[in-house]
């Protein structure tokens, strides 16, 4: 049998325990190491899930590289064609890692309605465009269909379609100005068969996405060039080394970029997310330890004269320390239990209602994104427990100072 654990069983058990001196300071303990849990779930939860959601956004709408040519041209839009005859295209087998290859051109416009008008970039795509990152985001109509023949089909952004007032099956003109000034501007009419909302305000502001052949025709291009490449990675973790590898692969003249190049301000601002996440477990950690410390001291005073007691029977310190430290050890589970229980059932409510809202000017998502993931709750709850019994070796050493003849003489 146990001895240390029976005993420490026993001190938990008793009808005295609860109404002890060191009752007020238990719970006190016990409900801070459940809030630092709490907020611990919370943050990496919802930090990771940002991170998570906003890559996911950026990516959908531009790949994870992009190839392009070289040249002075700062925005979106495709000056120089490329031609479709490239050694990665349609498939970039030099490269382990790359999954998907998808040609696109763009073009700057002006949407003109009856009641008013927008700035554009006419994103053109064709049959290899890869749909499924964008249906998530689809929230009236239907995808288009570029498979076939050229259509006036387009997915314009619920953004553009409240400030122009159109809704699906509506069709509309928009303007593409030519590079000569003293010719007329190229003239289409789109119909919409679908309104996606990204809750990225620099894409939802921008893009419509349309058939390529459509920018072809109006830029004079042959069937076979394009715009620009969009790739895709399997693994976002490894998008450093493959861009790398994506580059050395690619002609001298073109030029290859990731989208943590191409979108740096963005992906600068998630990397606070990590130094906020660690600066959160730090306190919340140091926070439930100095309460646990304390708690632990209370109850060593409290139980002075059992200490020499156990300690004139033959008890050694290591065996009494045992007994005080299966103590704590019940408090911070307790703790833990609650706090799991709490965090994991306030993140399912957000995940499933997303009951806290974001503006998406300034957190690019609509509400709070969850990243739900048992390993790294598991690894918390751990790191709590390591912590809290490194740190409590330090005051449970009291105990072996304690001498038995004053402890039973203590009151």
């Amino acid at each position: 049998m146990n001895l240390e654990y029976f005993i420490a069983k026993r001190l938990i058990t008793a009808k005295d325990y609860k109404s002890s001196i060191s009752a007020p300071i238990i719970k006190i303990a016990i409900s801070a190491i459940a809030i630092g849990m709490i907020m611990m779930i919370v943050s990496v939860a919802t930090g990771i899930g940002l991170q998570q959601k906003i890559r996911e956004k950026v990516s959908a709408f531009n790949g994870h590289i992009i190839i392009s040519n070289y040249d002075n041209n700062q925005s979106e839009v495709t000056l120089v064609p490329i031609s479709k005859k490239q050694d990665f295209y349609p498939k970039f087998t030099a490269v382990p890692g790359v999954s998907h290859v998808q040609a696109i051109a763009s073009k700057a416009g002006i949407i003109r309605t009856e009641t008013a008008f927008e700035g554009i970039i006419f994103k053109g795509v064709g049959n290899d465009y890869r749909w499924d990152n964008i249906k998530e985001y689809l929230v009236s109509g239907k995808l288009p269909d570029f498979s076939k023949r050229v259509n006036q089909d387009v997915l314009i952004s619920q953004f553009l379609a409240n400030r122009l007032n159109l809704k699906v099956g509506d069709s509309f003109n928009t303007f593409f100005i030519k590079e000569s000034q003293n010719q007329l501007p190229n003239i289409r009419r789109f119909k919409i068969t679908g309104i996606f909302n990204s809750g990225f305000q620099e894409f939802d502001a921008t893009y419509v996405i349309g058939d390529i052949r459509h920018i072809q025709r109006i830029n004079k291009w042959a069937p076979d060039q394009v715009g620009a490449f969009e790739i895709f990675v399997n693994d976002f973790n490894n998008i450093k080394s493959i861009g790398e590898q994506v580059y050395e692969q690619t002609s001298s003249t073109l030029d290859s970029k990731t989208i943590i190049e191409k979108y740096s301000y963005i992906f600068e601002w998630l990397q606070l997310f990590d130094f906020n996440i660690i600066v959160i477990l730090v306190v919340m950690i140091l926070v439930a330890t100095i309460n646990m410390v304390v708690a632990l001291l209370v109850l060593i005073l409290e139980r002075t004269q059992m200490i020499g007691i156990l300690k004139a029977l033959g008890a050694n310190n290591w065996s009494v320390r045992k007994i005080f430290l299966y103590n704590a050890f019940y408090l911070i589970v307790r703790g833990l239990f609650w706090g799991n229980l709490i965090g994991i059932s306030l993140l399912l409510i957000q995940q499933q209602f997303g009951i806290i809202q974001l503006n998406p000017e300034n957190y690019y998502v609509n509400q709070a994104p969850v990243y739900l993931n048992w390993g790294y709750i598991l690894l918390l709850n751990l790191l709590t427990v390591a912590v809290c019994f490194l740190v409590l070796l330090i005051p449970s050493y009291i105990i072996t100072k304690i001498s038995p003849v004053k402890a039973i003489r203590f009151d």
